[in-house]
């Protein structure tokens, strides 16, 4: 039994990357349109989502106008801590 695609980028350190990219309708460029993607990526650089914005760039025609980025290392859950006491504002 072979590991997954998916498992094996993980064991090489990858994470799940997903962006959502806002670009410029090309018939209606007051108009913008989101895309989401999502692939396995390395932190901090993210060398396969600057692959594909530059694929974007150079062979489509809808020109990009913001990348937002998501990552298990750029986001986190709070970390709470149980504190022995209670404070009443009134």
């Amino acid at each position: 039994m072979q590991a997954s695609p998916a498992f094996r980028k993980q064991m090489e350190g990858f994470g799940l990357t997903t962006a959502e990219i806002l670009y410029r309708m090309p018939d209606h460029p007051s108009l913008l349109q989101s895309y989401v993607w999502q692939d396995y990526d390395l932190f901090p650089e993210f060398p396969t989502l600057r692959k594909f914005l530059d694929f974007w760039t150079r062979s489509l025609d809808g020109p990009l106008f913001k990348v937002t980025v998501g990552h298990s290392r750029l986001v986190k859950p709070a970390v709470l801590k149980a504190v022995d006491a209670e404070f009443r504002l009134t």
